[in-house]
């Protein structure tokens, strides 16, 4: 499996590599447990090359992981995305996924919405809530979808790299939390769920809804 190193994870590789360079000259048996710290460090920021469905009517996974939860709820104001029920499908992502965040559909981000928060287990429902998190709303066509980046227990970093008014296209590449934390998906109104709660996902390839 090809992959890159996301550039956010460069500088925690070079302390790891740093701190475990004197840790080995002050005891050798520290010094290669920091090494070792370091290989993990370049494994949880690595970013695989993906292969991208070329369907023009699929969601795919926004993260590696597990689906933790789908739920069919009102999605909160904030979101405008009306007062109809919607499915929700929660993608827990442990200390040892792919961490890097993949755009599910193509379309146009109409919103940019940050919360502060609490960093409870992503894999409880209140994170949803309660957590730090940042959410995405996305227009594609005649639908609209959000999605959200939540921290968890773990995790006290988000990264988004598009904002307001970006076009974005199904599977690109668009943010990171680390290190261990979960995606949420309000799929469109008019989507069918093609996944199963405790599913192992992979970001950009396995295809989450049709419509």
């Amino acid at each position: 499996m090809r992959f890159s190193i996301h550039p956010e994870g460069w500088r925690f590789v070079g302390i790891f590599f740093l701190i475990s360079l004197i840790f080995y000259w002050a005891a050798s048996g520290l010094g290669l447990i920091g090494f070792a710290l370091t290989g993990w460090c370049l494994y949880f920021f690595r970013s695989p090359q993906r292969v991208i469905p070329t369907r023009n009517d699929v969601l795919v996974s926004p993260a590696d992981g597990i689906v933790c939860a789908i739920i069919d709820a009102v999605p909160p104001a904030d979101l405008d995305l009306g007062k109809s029920t919607r499915t929700r499908v929660s993608i827990f992502l442990n200390v040892f996924d792919v961490h890097v965040n993949r755009i599910p559909l193509a379309g146009t981000i109409s919103k940019y919405i940050y919360h502060p928060g609490k960093f409870f287990n992503a894999s409880l429902d209140k994170a949803s809530e309660h957590n730090e998190r940042l959410t995405l709303v996305i227009h594609h066509a005649k639908m609209t979808y959000a999605l959200t980046q939540i921290a968890g227990l773990i995790a006290r970093r988000i990264r988004c790299d598009v904002h307001e008014r970006d076009v974005v296209t199904t599977g690109q590449l668009y943010g990171l939390i680390r290190f261990g934390s979960r995606v949420d998906v309000w799929l469109p109104e008019k989507a069918q769920l093609q996944v199963l709660k405790g599913q192992r996902m992979i970001a950009g390839e396995t295809i989450l809804a049709t419509f």
